[in-house]
């Protein structure tokens, strides 16, 4: 195998299927100097990989849960670089060479260490792009997930971060006590002691399916919440309550999303409580955006007052 300079790791349970497509996404890079971890947290039966110079498989029995499979695979890999792949999901093909490009081009103005984050695009079943997010670039210090970030950027591309082994070890890796928002959680200890630097460039496809997902146990996703809430108490009372509360009306934002809606309006009263006029002015916001594009609407088709009428 050489001398990899990127590890790309695999978490995977029980999707055999969709785990074939994620491997070759991480193995048909253009940039030649990587290995793929594939880490079995004990699948049943045990997954089974065709042999290839790159690709290794480590096999947990019995099951230890998304966040150490993570942490396992941080802790075998060879390369000074590491990134991870959920299972559903893939990598574009030159995912690692735009990775390595961008470590050369670090601007010296952030502090080190510094992570990489990519363009992320949600894609339907059918292949097609649903919608794509940008990363924002939060300096060394910052708490991503609770900071202001320009228009047109997203914390919603955490699952691109391209970051060196030894800063994601030394920080603790992810936290194996929750079991849903775990890169919420990394991220909001991972920033204060790593820059992160956001390229515009997509380098990576999530995939929106309707198959098992962590996120479609909404009693689970709220206890980790809750608990991620509890964990980070004094840095979210360090923050300014409009800011909580816009973290807490996203996550309830994402419930409604997924269908989860009596979840969904308990987060937003939870939001309510922190701050009950930046809350309402969300709630209304969707309304007051459709209200002005049916103004601008009628403005079209009646162009003149009526005084013009006259």
């Amino acid at each position: 195998m050489g001398h990899p300079q990127l590890s790309i790791i695999i978490p995977t349970f029980n999707r055999p299927e969709l785990l074939q497509r994620a491997v070759h996404s991480a193995l048909d890079q253009t940039f030649a100097d990587i290995e793929v971890i594939v880490v079995d947290d004990g699948s049943t039966p045990a997954v089974s990989l065709a042999d290839h110079e790159k690709l290794r498989v480590l096999r947990l029995d019995p099951n230890e849960g998304g966040p150490m499979a993570r942490n396992r695979g941080a802790a075998i890999a060879q390369a000074p670089w590491i990134t991870y792949l959920d299972d559903d999901d893939v990598l574009l093909p030159d995912m690692a060479e735009r990775a390595m490009k961008a470590i050369q081009q670090i601007p010296s103005t952030l502090p080190r260490p510094v992570g990489l984050l990519f363009g992320l695009e949600v894609v339907d079943p059918q292949g097609n792009v649903v919608v794509t997010h940008r990363p924002p670039t939060l300096p060394l210090g910052s708490h991503f997930c609770l900071e202001p970030i320009p228009p047109g950027t997203s914390f919603i591309t955490k699952q691109t971060l391209v970051v060196e082994r030894d800063v994601f070890l030394g920080m603790g890796g992810f936290d194996p006590a929750f079991t849903s928002r775990i890169h919420t959680e990394l991220f909001l200890r991972l920033n204060p002691v790593c820059s992160l630097w956001g390229h515009p460039e997509t380098t990576y496809r999530l995939s929106a399916h309707g198959g098992n997902r962590v996120s479609s146990n909404p009693q689970r996703r709220q206890q980790n919440f809750e608990r991620l809430l509890t964990k980070h108490r004094e840095l979210f009372t360090r923050h300014p309550r409009r800011t909580v509360a816009d973290f807490v009306f996203n996550h309830a934002d994402m419930l409604y999303r997924s269908g989860q809606r009596w979840a969904a309006a308990k987060a937003w009263g939870h939001a309510f409580r922190v701050h009950p006029l930046h809350a309402i002015a969300r709630l209304i916001s969707p309304y007051k955006q459709q209200v002005m594009k049916r103004i601008f609407a009628a403005k079209i088709r009646f162009p003149w007052t009526m005084s013009d009428a006259h």
